[in-house]
C-alpha cells in the first residue's frame, strides 16, 4: 500500500520515505522510479511534518517509540488502528484515519477517511491527488469501509479471473477472455458512476435472456449472500 500511494503522490509531492531497513528502502525508490529522500527512523524527526504512516498494525508501538518530535499531521492507513491507540504512540498535532486502496498508484483509489475534523480539508486535497475521497463521521464506518473498498480490489479481481475462467471453460482462448474482462471493467466503472446498480441490471436482463440465465445462476451459487459475508468479515477483523 505505501508503494501505491507513493506512485500516486510523487507526481504532486516531494516525497520522503522513513524506514527501518536501507536495503528495503532503496528498493521501494527502484521500484517507485524516482529520487527520493531516504532515511532510517532512528534518525527521523517528525517536527513540522506530514506524516503517512504505513506498517503493520502490530508494529504501531516498536515504530511510534522511535519517532521523534511532534508531526503537523498524521494520517494512518493502519487498518483497525484506533484514533485513540494512534495518538497514545505518535506524537501529532492532528491525527486522520484513511484507507485507500491499491487503485491509489494509477490515480483511481477510494480513499475513505476520519478523524480531527480539523484536518478534513487538507486530509481530502491530500489525497484527492490519488483518486476520490469520502469523510466519514465515526471510526466504525471507516472499518465497514476498509471491507468494501479497502478490500475490494481483491474481490473484484476474483471475480474477473472467475469470468474469465468461465469463458475459458466455454472455449475461448484466455487471451482474449481477458481483454473482454478488462473491457467490461473499464466500461462498467463509469456506468455505475451515473446508473443505480438495480437500474443498471434491470437495463441488462431481458425476459428469458442470456443474462437472466447467467444471473440465476449467480443467485444459485449465492454470490450475492458471499458479498456481504465478505464485507462483515473483513469489518469484524478490524475491531480485534
Amino acid at each position: 500500500m505505501a508503494l501505491s500511494i507513493a506512485q500516486g503522490l510523487k507526481e504532486i509531492f516531494d516525497i520522503e520515505v522513513v524506514g527501518r531497513d536501507m536495503a528495503k528502502l532503496d528498493k521501494f525508490e527502484k521500484n517507485l522510479d524516482v529520487t527520493i529522500v531516504k532515511e532510517l527512523y532512528e534518525d527521523f524527526d517528525m517536527n513540522g511534518k506530514k506524516i503517512i504512516l504505513c506498517v503493520k498494525p502490530a508494529n504501531l508501538e516498536e515504530v511510534g517509540v522511535r519517532l521523534k518530535g511532534v508531526a503537523n499531521e498524521l494520517y494512518s492507513v493502519l487498518a483497525g488502528s484506533t484514533i485513540s491507540s494512534l495518538k497514545q504512540n505518535i506524537k501529532s498535532k492532528a491525527t486522520v484515519r484513511v484507507m485507500p486502496n491499491l487503485a491509489a498508484s494509477v490515480g483511481f483509489s477510494m480513499t475513505t477517511m476520519t478523524g480531527d475534523s480539523s484536518l478534513k480539508e487538507e486530509a481530502q486535497e491530500l489525497f484527492k491527488s490519488i483518486g476520490t475521497t469520502l469523510w466519514l463521521g465515526s471510526e466504525k464506518e471507516l472499518d465497514i469501509a476498509t471491507g468494501v473498498a479497502g478490500s475490494g480490489p481483491a474481490y473484484l479481481a476474483l471475480i474477473h479471473e472467475a469470468l474469465c475462467d468461465g469463458a475459458v471453460k466455454q472455449g475461448m482462448k484466455r487471451t482474449d477472455a481477458l481483454k473482454v474482462a478488462n473491457g467490461l471493467f473499464e466500461g462498467f466503472g463509469q456506468l455505475i458512476n451515473t446508473t443505480h446498480p438495480a437500474l443498471l441490471k434491470d437495463g441488462v436482463m431481458s425476459p428469458g435472456g442470456t443474462t437472466a440465465a447467467g444471473y440465476a445462476a449467480l443467485e444459485k451459487g449465492n454470490v450475492r449472500s458471499s458479498c456481504i459475508d465478505a464485507v462483515e468479515a473483513a469489518f469484524q477483523i478490524t475491531q480485534k
